[in-house]
């Protein structure tokens, strides 16, 4: 497991990490649908069938691309399952710039949204201590919450914190 949830003042905060830059927008995913499925459901996922398809966003190059991306991707992720009915299962993200903007590609591996049960609702992914950050080798990102555990780099970390 590479995401944790951790404390906020309201809603529910989220710290993952990951060895690459794309492999923590697959990590936080995982991490938010974990939050949000039932323990039953989960554990049936390996029986359901199993579809595929590419999900894409792509937002303007800026100052806080990055992080604006992470938003983007898990708005995506939520829309597919209350919108479109596609659980996500397993992703495998490629990212890529050109001269005006950053893009995701994920591979996605889904089942019915209607044989999942959900135990929380999230409403938004906010901007509120929003934080995708690399970690340089040797470089330590310290917890301020018991129940995650501190990183050391090379690797990505991020904090998102959702609206429930």
């Amino acid at each position: 497991m590479s995401s944790w949830l951790r404390p906020t003042t309201a809603d529910i905060g989220l710290r993952s990490y990951a060895a690459s830059f794309e492999r923590l927008f697959e990590e936080t995913s995982y991490g938010m649908q974990n939050y949000l499925i039932d323990s039953e459901s989960a554990k049936k996922i390996g029986t359901l069938i199993h579809h595929s398809s590419v999900w894409n966003v792509s937002i303007a190059l800026h100052e806080e691309m990055n992080s604006i991306l992470l938003v983007k991707w898990l708005e995506e992720v939520l829309y597919q399952d209350e919108v479109e009915r596609k659980w996500m299962v397993e992703s495998t993200v490629r990212i890529q710039t050109d001269e005006n903007s950053i893009h995701l590609e994920a591979h996605v591996l889904w089942v019915s949204s209607e044989s999942i049960t959900k135990e929380v609702e999230i409403k938004a992914v906010t901007r509120q201590d929003l934080i995708v950050m690399e970690v340089k080798e040797f470089e330590e990102v310290s917890s301020h919450w018991p129940e995650v555990p501190s990183f050391e780099g090379p690797g990505w970390f991020c904090d998102v914190v959702f609206d429930i």
